[in-house]
């Protein structure tokens, strides 16, 4: 298998993307683990304090390296979309982003580029939750903050075959690339998933790559209790737009009446529910038993409907590539 990824890799112009924000102690020893098959690096300096980009210049004989220069700090997406603009300039077909800090090994590229370089998807990332012997590696906090962030993300990028969503060891193919609105891209936390929901929106194929991760020395820059309802507040966003998107404006299906009439029957049985509730209370009476069922069954059809809404959601994931089929 290593060889077959690693033959596929050859094949291809590929671009590694480093976004560098406080990785100076990691960095050199990342590049260094760089392999031959890729043809250009990208450090981009965040507007990192430590003087990343100053010191991979100064340290650095790699040829293959550029540093960029972010002159504020843009956060992990602003960094990533700096080097993708230049991989596409520089003519490069396969971007892999790989993060500064040593978490990531990038020994495992061949991996991530085999699937787009023999045409069987379109973006691939990585998922630390594969191999259920090495879960134990990540700090407790982290794992169960990563389970309930994929299973969010599965709710508004509408994959539901994918799971560590957050991941940020990701590849994609040139052409895919430059279909993602760049500009409307999450630049901070959040760009690792508002990725997967613009690459549904453009219905492209996305590929889990098992891998494990190293814990050691580095320290995370993401404060989850400063981020967690914003996090909320997009994912809610980028649900709604992707419903919207594909079950009314891109098409209609009996999926979209089923999240019309199911939403409609079970906000009825609800709210009518409630208040019947609220008044037998308030009177003291006993609430009629054809009052109960007046509520009792708008609500379980309308949850019926939604469950078969999702149903048809979780077949709907994009299963063809696109990359194939756009131009350069």
């Amino acid at each position: 298998m290593a060889r077959r990824d690693s033959r596929a890799a050859m094949q291809s112009n590929i671009a590694v993307i480093i976004p560098c924000y406080r990785v100076k102690a990691h960095i050199l020893g990342v590049i260094a683990r760089v392999g031959s098959e890729v043809t250009r690096i990208y450090v981009v300096d965040d507007a990192c304090p430590e003087g990343t980009g100053e010191f991979v210049q100064a340290q650095c004989r790699d040829p293959r390296v550029t540093v960029l220069r972010n002159e504020r700090n843009l956060g992990v997406g602003g960094a990533v979309m700096a080097g993708y603009a230049a991989a596409l300039r520089d003519g490069a077909n396969i971007l892999v982003k790989v993060d500064g800090d040593g978490q990531m090994d990038p020994a495992l590229i061949p991996r991530f580029v085999r699937p787009i370089a023999m045409g069987q998807a379109d973006y691939s990332k990585g998922n630390r939750f594969y191999d259920l012997t090495r879960i134990g590696q990540m700090p407790a906090l982290r794992l169960v903050g990563n389970a309930a962030l994929s299973f969010m993300a599965k709710l508004s990028t509408g994959y539901w075959n994918l799971f560590d969503t957050t991941n940020g060891f990701t590849a994609i193919h040139a052409r895919v690339a430059r279909r993602i609105p760049f500009a409307k891209v999450s630049q901070r936390y959040f760009f690792e998933t508002d990725m997967l929901f613009r690459l549904n929106i453009i219905r492209a194929v996305v590929a889990d790559i098992p891998m494990d991760a190293s814990y050691g020395s580095e320290q995370s820059n993401l404060k989850i209790r400063k981020v967690v309802w914003e996090f909320v507040a997009k994912h809610v966003r980028n649900f709604t737009k992707r419903v919207l998107y594909n079950y009314f404006l891109r098409d209609m299906t009996v999926a979209s009446l089923e999240l019309v009439f199911g939403a409609g029957l079970l906000l009825f049985g609800l709210v009518f529910g409630s208040y019947q509730w609220l008044k037998s209370v308030s009177y003291g009476t006993a609430t009629p038993l054809g009052t109960i069922m007046l509520a009792a069954l708008p609500t379980l059809l309308g949850l019926q409907m939604l469950l078969a809404f999702v149903g048809f959601d979780v077949a709907n994931v994009p299963r063809r590539p696109i990359h194939p089929d756009l131009p350069d």
